[in-house]
């Protein structure tokens, strides 16, 4: 793996490098990939330990989490799952946090179609017509859910739910998109902003959903040493810096 150049000399002081390479474990929502895989290097660089991330469905990771997976810090996309695993002991005590929030959009092959106004119930229903509509799991994964409840609230849902085409995380979904396989798809702001092959048609009101929050915790198992490190990483300016360039909003203050 290429490693990136070290970026600042305060992040250094604040990680000390060491001679072996150790490893730690993040378990991250797919969401969270672009500005992970940024990231990433720069933690490496700075510890000179070893990364290790894995991406997937908020759900997902947290059912691997309670069947003993070997993670050591945990970002969900969806307070939900984060309290599932609090209230069943399994997050260190007075790790948890809130860490980012984002937003929901439609979005559509680039160039391929107009602005969509949501509040108008006939429009979607007529432009998406037999066509799939890409979802991430709408009883499940965090970007799914929140897409659901905007559709249900703007008094959609029902339309098209015969034509929701369901991925296993928010960026599959993006992918079904991106690659011209749906029209149209329900993506975080923050995923449609990373991918050049699609475009946001329109962005579901924030009270047509719940809060869109992101929650960072150590988890009480399987610990190593590293764990506090990355934990301060992920929570300090360097990470905000990147999160916000991916057009997250910050809320680890």
């Amino acid at each position: 793996m290429r490693r990136a150049p070290l970026l600042t000399a305060c992040l250094l002081g604040l990680l000390p490098l060491r001679a072996s390479a150790e490893e730690v474990t993040l378990f991250a929502a797919a969401s969270l990939k672009t500005a992970l895989e940024t990231l990433e290097p720069v933690f490496e660089e700075a510890t000179g330990a070893d990364l290790r991330i894995s991406l997937a469905g908020s759900s997902a990771l947290a059912r691997q989490i309670e069947q003993g997976a070997p993670a050591d810090v945990y970002i969900s996309a969806n307070p939900d799952w984060m309290d599932l695993l609090e209230g069943e002991g399994l997050l260190a005590p007075g790790t948890r946090k809130d860490l980012l929030s984002n937003e929901i959009t439609l979005v559509a092959p680039a160039g391929e179609a107009p602005e969509i106004d949501l509040m108008s119930h006939p429009e979607l229903p007529k432009i998406l017509g037999a066509a799939p509509l890409a979802m991430a799991l709408v009883e499940a994964v965090p970007a799914g859910i929140y897409g659901k409840q905007a559709l249900t609230s703007l008094g959609l849902w029902e339309a098209v739910a015969p034509h929701v085409a369901q991925a296993d995380n928010v960026r599959a979904a993006l992918a079904l998109v991106a690659l011209g396989e749906a029209p149209l798809g329900i993506v975080y702001a923050t995923d449609a902003r990373a991918e050049p092959k699609v475009e946001v048609v329109a962005t579901f009101p924030a009270d047509s959903h719940d809060p869109i929050l992101y929650p960072i915790a150590a988890l009480a198992e399987n610990r190593s040493p590293l764990t506090e490190e990355l934990l301060v990483f992920l929570t300090g300016p360097e990470a905000r810096a990147t999160f916000e360039a991916q057009g997250f909003t910050w809320q680890g203050d």
